[in-house]
């Protein structure tokens, strides 16, 4: 029987996340996510799949991230027509996201449709439309985790808690028939143990081969305890001060939750009362939503405390949502006493970034950065400590205060990784992916020394490898781009 997994996305950078799993014949992608950055990597979701799409029979989503599922609709117009299995709430929060990413494709193809006007140029169009959207939706299977499910044959999954966002899943994958059964487990996206709001990542023991994300590969988050008191910090000399605005540049599902649930909790601690804070992105409130609807897959802590406080849920507390464009413009004109969080994450579309033409001039503002930042994107751009930022063509320069803020990660660090592997039986061998280079090499090494458990046969995944699942535990390449 031939079984074979080939990397197609998520290759030595973090975005792109897609792994084509062939079972003797039949073709499954892991993922089918949209390329982030600069626009040079954007450009680069223009470009055909590197396979043919009427030939998918099915796709497992690990979670609802658009560099996880933002190329889904894009697949359903090139023909694909199979199921997409992913969590019930990956479903939920897939309609806010994919219908949002439409949105953004179509305005882009706008703007950049009346420069190419100006030289004569023939029209582009967008990526994918609302009505793409809509034909995707319609093809999700909602799962529950620990579910066992076939999806084709010889295929068998099972979702478990990956603690990322609401919804994240490890995607343990059986294939092959009885006497050549091999086990793979995807991390998807790993979660932190003892993040506010969700479950630790569910730890697994048998593999014969683990798939593992490594965005932080090569480093430490700051604690827990050492991350609230640096928001703390931050918030009581900006709100003592009583001048300014702070930005908090958040992705709109998971940390736009995050920090709501944190400026409850801790709303009196750090003076919050005293400063309007603003939720400004429709995408997160109906985010949000989503969330409030799935009160049984958030952690005890969470559940505890909305028991205690009935009538007062921790996400809807404290906090204005701006959902119209014209609320969203009114804030433009407040220049102190705003606590807001918008979108995008990276600051590169979104709200954000007419917060930050308002904002980032001003010596008084804070702009806190709370996720990952990839190379090419504005977010990056300041936390390199770019002296300016062009934004709708003007060039802004940075006098507001930069934060970046590590622990409020919703990726697990070197050690956190290190640590999830570990409760893996007889060190299965690794191929790394989702992760920039020297991310990953950190993370290869620490793996290769053993320390506490034996070495790991780990390797660095890079695009086109094709992988011979039917001779695991050895790694046997078909294919290697190098």
């Amino acid at each position: 029987m031939k079984m074979t997994l080939t990397f197609l996305g998520a290759t030595q950078e973090v975005t792109g996340s897609c792994h084509l799993l062939n079972i003797d014949g039949r073709q499954v992608l892991l993922d089918c996510g949209m390329i982030q950055g600069g626009k040079l990597d954007a450009m680069r979701n223009h470009e055909p799949f590197p396979f043919d799409a009427t030939q998918i029979h099915a796709v497992v989503l690990s979670h609802a991230h658009i560099d996880h599922s933002g190329r889904l609709p894009l697949l359903v117009k090139s023909g694909f027509t199979g199921p997409i299995f992913s969590h019930k709430a990956t479903v939920e929060l897939c309609a806010v996201m994919l219908k949002d990413a439409a949105m953004l494709q179509f305005r882009d193809a706008e703007r950049t449709n009346k420069k190419r006007a100006k030289n004569n140029l023939e029209p582009i169009e967008p990526l994918f439309t609302e009505e793409d959207v809509d034909t995707v939706m319609q093809q999700f299977v909602a799962l529950e985790y620990d579910q066992h499910t076939q999806v084709v044959p010889n295929l068998t999954v099972c979702l478990c808690d990956a603690g990322h966002i609401l919804g994240s899943a490890i995607v343990e994958l059986w294939m092959g028939p009885k006497d050549q059964r091999k086990k793979v487990v995807f991390s998807g996206d790993l979660g932190r143990a003892g993040m506010p709001i969700l479950d630790d990542p569910t730890l697994i023991e048998e593999a014969d081969l683990v798939l593992m994300e490594s965005t932080y590969g090569d480093r430490l988050h700051r604690s827990w305890v050492d991350t609230l008191a640096e928001l703390k910090t931050i918030f009581a000399s900006t709100i003592k001060r009583s001048r300014g605005n702070i930005l908090l540049p958040a992705f709109s599902v998971g940390r736009a939750q995050e920090l709501l649930y944190l400026f409850h909790l801790y709303a009196k601690e750090w003076e919050l009362g005293r400063w309007r804070i603003c939720l400004d992105s429709p995408m997160a409130i109906r985010a949000t939503q989503v969330y409030v609807g799935n009160y049984n897959l958030m952690d005890e802590d969470f559940k505890r405390f909305t028991r205690l406080s009935p009538g007062l849920h921790p996400l809807l507390s404290n906090v204005d949502f701006i959902d119209t464009t014209d609320e969203s413009m009114e804030l433009n004109h407040i220049h102190e006493g705003l606590i807001i969080i918008a979108g995008s994450g990276m600051c590169n579309g979104g709200r954000i970034r007419c917060h930050l033409a308002h904002n980032l001039a001003n010596p008084l503002s804070d702009v806190i950065i709370c996720g990952y930042q990839a190379m090419g994107t504005p977010g990056r751009l300041l936390v390199d400590g770019a002296e300016s930022l062009t934004i709708h063509g003007d060039n802004i320069p940075v006098n507001a205060k930069i934060h970046t803020i590590g622990g409020l990660s919703a990726h697990a660090d070197q050690a956190e990784l290190l640590n999830w592997y570990r409760h893996f039986n007889n060190t299965p061998p690794v191929v790394l992916v989702h992760g920039e280079v020297e991310a990953q090499k950190g993370l290869l090494k620490q793996l290769q020394v053993g320390g506490e458990m034996p070495p790991v046969h780990g390797v660095i995944a890079e695009f086109g490898d094709c992988l011979d699942l039917t001779r695991l535990p050895q790694l046997i390449w078909i294919s290697q781009s190098s």
